[in-house]
């Protein structure tokens, strides 16, 4: 691409032809501050904090959407700009309910600290009338206060391109906007999926998970309950964020011996019911296999793209797996076979998921989730949750010594790992699958044609002179076009279809840790995120699921064989139609 010559406070630099100011500076090592801007989701010049001088032009432009053009002087740093950025701080603080103490992103929130940098001293300046919105938490999964949107459409960009859902918008004009759903009803009334993508697109507290950690700090108290938590995959390489550590960092160890301060009798992998996910669902692609279909079978972990199936594509619940997420399955098997060998009344255990998903809290809600006669999981937690109760216990993360998940559900096989990132149930799935269909000798490890974050993948196995043709998808905008454009139309014919609700996989749930704007422009979170855990899968002696010697051991003692009628009691479930959508 033909780069040109631009000045940028009276010093020379070079971008691409057609970039913005702000990404010509970002090139340039400039910082721009924004708000409203998220590359390539949210670039529509609404909040004016990004405001620059162009020499020759007389009004002050955003940076985020004015183009660059040959020799053009631009001025980041001048007082006047200062003043229009100050201003439009005070401006957005005269509607901004303004309770930062008790404010679930104070310390973490861009608004915040764009009036810190720009010497917002009085945000009482423009105070006058103002609207009290009534506060959303008719969701199980979240809730909104308008009261603290700042109407930078973040959230309606991440729901609308990305999740193609479009269940919030901005509804009225001029002082009464807000961001709401049609006919202002609220989130738990709508086809909204649970993903959770609005909240780490929002700059401020206005959207945040529904808090849960006070009903397991109640639980932890209790001295009749036996509180046992479970940790998804991508936890331990998103946890360290919250506590300023790069990202990317397995933090595992010191995440087991942060649980086990916490209080927890038990702290378990939820990895180990990942490996029993691989073993069930590719039982279930054989079955399949073996009777000719029905085609394409598509995995059931991500309870958000089950959600979206049951609502917008109810025609498709005979092709997803009536296999539980792992989460569920481990709940399952920990209040029925783990209960039964430590000799612990299930009605006694308290199961808490460790989750990167905020769908997990309504999946926990679903029907058919109970397979001890009491719910399989009581509380799901966000990483973010998690964060808030090593901050309240005084715990210092960092400096926590490394320490191992408890036995006999703490040893997973390098397959369970790859969970986390999309493609990564697809290819632990055929690590499996392959092998019973080929034989040991001749299975590959590795399907590196479904790993990456591109947003559709397919690959085509010659497997026993049959071709099997596999698909995944990330993000439920990509899950849309994937199945109107290729399944529904014909135009492709799939054997095994992996979709993740959120874009590239549980490494960047709805539930993860959430990094600002200047952080997610810059940084390819997912794929920092992705290869720490694929380093994890590489590192370990057993790389397939059913190698796993806890899963072996717990089929023969208890489950009798993949597929077996208590196997499905245990760890299957079925779906329903919510609500069609067209």
């Amino acid at each position: 691409m033909n780069e040109i010559e631009i000045f940028i406070n009276g010093q020379s630099y070079y971008a691409p032809e057609g970039s913005t100011i702000l990404q010509a500076a970002k090139a340039n090592h400039i910082e721009i501050p924004t708000l409203c801007y998220l590359k390539e989701i949210n670039e529509i010049g609404a909040c004016r904090i990004c405001v620059v001088e162009v020499a020759g032009v007389k009004n002050l432009v955003t940076a985020c959407v004015y183009p660059i053009k040959e020799g053009m002087e631009i001025t980041t740093n001048s007082k006047r700009v200062f003043e229009s950025r100050k201003l439009t701080l005070e401006l957005i603080l005269s509607t901004h309910e303004r309770k930062c103490l008790s404010c679930i992103r104070s310390g973490n929130c861009e608004l915040q600290k764009l009036c810190k940098e720009f010497n917002v001293d009085d945000e009482d300046y423009y105070n006058g009338e103002n609207n009290n919105w009534e506060f959303d938490d008719t969701a199980v999964h979240m809730v909104r206060n308008n009261n603290k949107c700042i109407l930078c459409k973040r959230c309606v960009a991440a729901c609308d391109k990305c999740q193609a859902i479009s269940v919030i918008g901005a509804n009225d004009r001029g002082f009464t906007t807000h961001i709401g759903s049609a006919y202002e009803l609220g989130l738990g009334e709508v086809a909204c999926i649970s993903c959770g993508q609005c909240i780490v697109a929002c700059p401020t507290g206005a959207i945040h998970e529904r808090d849960q950690t006070e009903e397991v700090w109640q639980a932890l108290e209790d001295p009749e309950k036996y509180v046992v938590v479970q940790t998804a995959p991508s936890i331990r390489v998103t946890l360290g964020e919250a506590f300023d550590l790069p990202i990317g960092t397995n933090v595992e160890g010191k995440m087991v011996a942060a649980l086990r301060r916490l209080g927890f009798n038990k702290v378990f992998d939820t990895n180990v019911a990942a490996d029993f996910t691989i073993v069930e669902e590719a039982n279930e692609f054989l079955e399949r296999v073996n009777n000719n279909g029905p085609f394409p079978l598509f995995t059931s972990c991500s309870p958000g793209w089950v959600k979206y199936c049951e609502s917008y594509h109810p025609e498709l619940i005979p092709n997803l797996s009536s296999c539980k997420s792992p989460q569920q399955m481990f709940g399952a098997l920990t209040k029925t076979w783990y209960a039964e060998k430590m000799g612990i009344d299930p009605s006694k255990i308290f199961m808490v998921g460790i989750m990167p998903c905020t769908a997990k809290k309504f999946e926990v809600t679903r029907e058919d989730e109970s397979a001890a006669g009491y719910p399989d999981v009581d509380v799901a937690l966000t990483t973010r949750e998690l964060a808030r109760m090593i901050d309240k216990a005084g715990l210092q993360f960092a400096s926590l010594p490394d320490e191992s998940f408890d036995n006999p559900l703490g040893d997973a096989t390098g397959a369970a790992y790859i969970f986390g990132a999309t493609g990564g149930v697809m290819e632990a799935a055929l690590r499996t699958a392959v092998e019973r269909l080929v034989g040991t000798q001749a299975a590959p490890l590795d399907f590196k044609e479904v790993r990456g974050l591109a947003g559709i993948k397919e690959a085509t196995y010659r497997i026993n002179g049959a071709d099997i043709n596999v698909a995944v998808a990330s993000g439920i905008g990509n899950a849309k076009r994937l199945i109107e454009e290729r399944i529904e139309t014909g135009e492709k014919t799939y054997h095994f279809v992996e979709i993740m609700g959120c874009p590239g996989g549980c490494i960047n749930g709805g539930g993860q840790p959430v990094q600002p704007a200047s952080v997610r422009n810059s940084v390819d979170l997912t794929a920092l995120r992705a290869a720490a855990l694929y380093s994890e899968d590489e590192a370990k002696t057993l790389r397939r699921s059913h190698e796993s010697p806890v899963v072996q051991k717990i089929y023969e003692e208890y489950l009798e064989a993949p597929g077996s009628l208590k196997a499905h009691h245990l760890l299957h479930t079925s779906y329903h139609e919510r609500m069609e959508v067209q």
